[in-house]
């Protein structure tokens, strides 16, 4: 009897406790709570008024409720922990996994206005917001939660991230540079800077940017790879050749890796060499083309035999190379015994579409690669094969040099004739303006 009184005693000072904790917070998710303590001391009182005899799992429930449940939220607490939060965190994943994301996010946002400093819950509906596409409001909660916890990195990537996806590039690189600087072995940050900053022509920041990267993954072969893609783009075909070197011996399935290799030694005119990394090519989407380029080195090599084998399949594989090949003036001699059938009248994909294309390689982590990139560096390495191919061998060293800067500052002249063009444009339409203002 002794034992109940003092159960109830203690049990109803915890009652009184977490009473005061709604009146003081204003928060009904202490209710719940209440009503678990109500009941072990509903049960304790019972027990007593019919003087039932105690048993085990009676005792338990009791205990459990009125006692240890409330003395653990009191100490939590005491330690700084929302007992709140947690419950209404825990209610919102409940809803998500029955697929309520609507009532998920009601649950969150009412708890983060109730509670501003809510970290969890803000970084909870930032996630939420994120899945169903809501960017911006995305970023609003990720800010507040990195505003929160200054360490929470993944928050911080995230939003540069979110603001890269809605094109706001130069303030992604910027927070990104922020965060390296604090974090510099957030390898996140720094492939996503470099390829944005890739995307910008800004080469050799993107290379400096890898290149620390690498001091704390110096066995990662994507960063080495993406460094042979920046120097490809800064036309330094020794930094780049080392740098795809590394990538394909720290992982033997860099395909692309070893196609660029194939063709920097091609370039070089080391056609063993580049027979070598072709064969190392032959997979996937690289499959076709790499035929393709052993073929044309069976025919520098003088195997006929093994030039019209390797052609033939190359085509087979891509019906597309058919066309390329009839205009090679190094398949002259082999194209009257291409014997696959093409049909010529299907429909060619557009360039958008072939800007677009993607390799995939196995290993390779997804949205790390720089696939915009691999590809025009890629396709620089393919023009300067065959512009070597056409030179003459009496073609002066500068002549090739200003050929070659050409092809890789095509993309330069590009933007700026249509910067040129859009300024004749705009300078027209306001001496037309002037000329209407003038006639009235």
């Amino acid at each position: 009897m002794f034992e109940k009184v003092l159960f109830n005693l203690l049990a109803f000072s915890l009652f009184i406790i977490i009473f005061f904790k709604i009146i003081k917070r204003n928060d009904a998710n202490y209710i719940i709570l209440l009503v678990f303590e109500a009941i072990g001391i509903a049960i304790s009182f019972v027990e007593i008024k019919l003087k039932i005899v105690e048993n085990i799992l009676g005792g338990t429930i009791r205990y459990i409720f009125s006692i240890i449940l409330p003395f653990i939220i009191i100490f939590i607490e005491f330690k700084g922990i929302n007992f709140s939060e947690i419950l209404s965190i825990a209610e919102a994943k409940f809803f998500v996994m029955i697929g309520d994301t609507k009532t998920a996010k009601a649950i969150l946002v009412k708890l983060v206005t109730k509670y501003p400093e809510s970290y969890m819950g803000h970084k909870l509906l930032a996630e939420y917001y994120e899945k169903e596409g809501g960017m911006r409001r995305a970023i609003d909660e990720y800010v507040t939660a990195v505003d929160i916890n200054k360490k929470d990195y993944k928050s911080y990537f995230k939003i540069a991230d979110l603001l890269r996806d809605l094109g706001k590039k130069d303030e992604a690189i910027e927070m990104l540079e922020n965060l390296i600087r604090t974090k510099p072995d957030c390898y996140e940050a720094s492939c996503l800077l470099g390829e944005l900053l890739c995307e910008q022509e800004r080469f050799k920041e993107a290379a400096n940017v890898y290149q620390e990267a690498l001091i704390y993954n110096p066995i990662d072969f994507d960063l080495y790879y993406n460094l042979g893609i920046v120097y490809t783009r800064l036309s330094d075909f020794q930094m780049a050749k080392e740098m795809y070197e590394k990538a394909a011996e720290i992982n033997h399935r860099m395909y692309g890796a070893n196609y660029n290799l194939g063709l920097i030694a091609f370039i070089q005119k080391d056609y063993n060499t580049a027979e070598k990394y072709f064969e190392n090519s032959l997979y996937g989407d690289l499959e076709a083309m790499s035929y393709y380029q052993l073929a044309k080195i069976y025919v520098y090599k003088g195997d006929k035999d093994k030039a019209i084998n390797f052609l033939n399949k190359a085509i087979e594989l891509d019906p597309r190379l058919l066309k390329i090949a009839e205009k090679e003036k190094s398949f002259e001699k082999i194209k009257e015994y291409i014997t696959v059938s093409v049909k010529m009248d299907e429909k060619e994909p557009n360039n958008e579409e072939q800007e677009n294309e993607e390799y995939v390689y196995d290993n390779v982590k997804k949205n790390i690669i720089l696939k915009e990139q691999e590809e025009i560096s890629r396709k620089y390495l393919e023009d300067t094969v065959k512009l070597i191919e056409q030179m003459s061998e009496g073609s002066s060293k500068q002549k090739i040099e200003e050929k070659l800067d050409y092809i890789f500052n095509k993309e330069k002249h590009k933007k700026e004739k249509d910067a040129q063009e859009q300024e004749y444009e705009i300078k027209e339409k306001k001496e037309k303006h002037k000329e209407i203002g003038g006639s009235n």
